[in-house]
């Protein structure tokens, strides 16, 4: 039994463990539905069920608070599935291994699946508690949240009628958000031309790894190295001092992530191969001092392997270089409208051999829609320069904050009885489902607010126990407070 089966509050803890318990990767989420079906029948809450897989679980308002408006707890059931390499793990049959690191809860090895696990945890124990008051409860779980929303783009007629919407999907308590970005995905490809492996060469494996990672929305703006171009710029230094000719990238996995590693299998003129390697452990180290202080734990090593069957061609390696070394990453603009808030940014997030095609996806993100389209035509123009193909995914909207509305005065005052100071309110760079909401339920008053989570989309992923805590009692000061 896992140890954080004991802190409080225990409700909600003990529901988070059995979660974790739940192999529920993007659009893989057929065992978490089951779980959440399983859990509205063995309570007697109704429940319903759409098309796409999303789930609402409902229960009446407790007595006296009939006549209030329905409120509606969002939350998304699938989770970023991220592993060290060094880790054997399958995320569609092992539970998450918890465990207590001082004030945190962390995996091993593995992402926790906090994000969002810790929102159904709290939603599902709300249904369940007896001795909380409130209105009528409509409990959303949405599936495929973190590789497409395709759950809040397609959710069901009539699933939900409340008026207000808690989304459970923040990642800092003492902050409520009223707004967040929208995003789009913009991918390259590029034909895979390849040559037998000339002869006469050394052939090396060179790895990045080590980084933080992160959030391609929360943590852009943190400065951190991406594997994808670090890789990139060895293999262009490899190639114009040595002739280096690459066999084989492969970098990062998930659009919406950082990447943290990445690795490049890459010859050399054998009687170039010394000056190479010392020459790639000279660069690495300043890579490491270029990144000192926002990746204290980066690495690059050059180990030796036999001899690949196929190098790519000249022309191919020349235009997936300029391609990963020429698209923008990071931040593209701060906003003016609220000082700190990313406003813009792209996110250079994997680089894939498949078949024959080299699959580069990037991710754009902003607040502001003509930025997101200009952001999305500077990636895309980057990568046409380069001789790829471009395709755009649909996109989703971004949430307008709306700093007036009742649900988020209540929600103030909530934090300030409770805790003794307001709450900061603020936007996000990071894409929530709101906005898509928004969409078709134009009637409906947001906040989103959340226990403090860090590392969230890598291995780094940790849980602030203390922050559950103030999260619940909000949760239930909110919906009981709320009219």
């Amino acid at each position: 039994m896992s140890g954080i089966r004991n802190l409080e509050p225990r409700l909600v803890w003990e529901i988070f463990d059995d979660i974790t318990r739940v192999p529920r990767p993007s659009k893989r989420e057929e065992k978490i539905g089951k779980f959440l079906v399983d859990f509205a029948k063995s309570h007697n809450l109704d429940y319903q069920c759409d098309a796409i897989g999303n789930i609402v679980i409902r229960k009446a308002a407790t007595a006296g608070y009939e006549n209030r408006p329905t409120v509606v707890l969002q939350a998304h059931t699938d989770m970023v599935c991220e592993k060290n390499s060094d880790k054997v793990f399958d995320f569609d049959n092992d539970a998450i291994q918890t465990f207590i690191d001082g004030d945190w809860v962390k995996a091993d090895g593995t992402t926790l699946g906090a994000d969002d696990g810790i929102g159904i945890a709290a939603a599902l124990a709300l249904l369940v508690d007896e001795s909380v008051e409130h209105p009528a409860i409509e409990a959303l779980f949405t599936v495929d949240e973190e590789t497409g929303l395709t759950g809040a783009f397609n959710l069901g007629e009539g699933m939900v009628q409340g008026k207000y919407l808690i989304n459970l999907d923040s990642e800092d308590e003492g902050e409520v958000f009223i707004g967040c970005a929208g995003g789009v995905d913009t991918l390259a490809y590029l034909p895979l031309e390849s040559e037998t492996a000339p002869a006469g060469y050394a052939y090396y494996k060179v790895v990045v790894n080590g980084l933080l990672g992160g959030h391609s929305g929360d943590d852009i703006d943190k400065g951190r190295a991406n594997s994808n171009k670090l890789a990139a710029r060895i293999v262009e230094r490899a190639a114009r001092l040595f002739g280096a000719r690459l066999s084989h990238f492969d970098g990062g996995n998930l659009r919406n992530a950082i990447p943290r590693e990445a690795y490049v299998v890459l010859g050399v003129p054998s009687d170039k191969a010394e000056c190479f390697v010392a020459d790639v452990e000279e660069f690495g180290a300043a890579l490491r001092a270029e990144f000192a202080i926002t990746e204290p734990n980066a690495n690059i090593e050059v180990v030796a392997v036999d001899t690949p069957a196929t190098v790519l061609a000249e022309a191919t390696q020349r235009n997936l270089l300029l391609a990963l070394l020429s698209v923008p990453s990071g931040v593209l603009a701060m906003s003016a409208a609220m000082p700190g808030l990313v406003e813009t940014s792209t996110n250079l997030a994997s680089v894939k051999f498949d078949g024959g095609k080299i699959v580069i996806t990037t991710s754009q993100r902003s607040s502001v829609e003509s930025a997101k389209e200009y952001a999305k035509l500077q990636v895309e123009s980057a990568f046409v320069a380069a001789g790829c193909e471009v395709v755009h995914s649909d996109g989703y909207p971004g949430w307008a904050p709306n700093p007036h509305s009742t649900l988020l005065e209540c929600t103030k005052e909530a934090y300030q009885r409770l805790f003794g100071c307001e709450p900061k309110v603020r936007a996000i760079h990071a894409g929530l489902e709101c906005g898509l909401f928004l969409e078709k339920y134009p009637h409906l008053e947001m906040v989103s607010f959340g226990p403090t989570l860090r590392g969230v989309h890598s291995p780094d992923e940790r849980l602030e126990i203390a922050t559950v805590d103030k999260f619940w009692k909000l949760l239930v000061e909110v919906v009981k407070t709320i009219q």
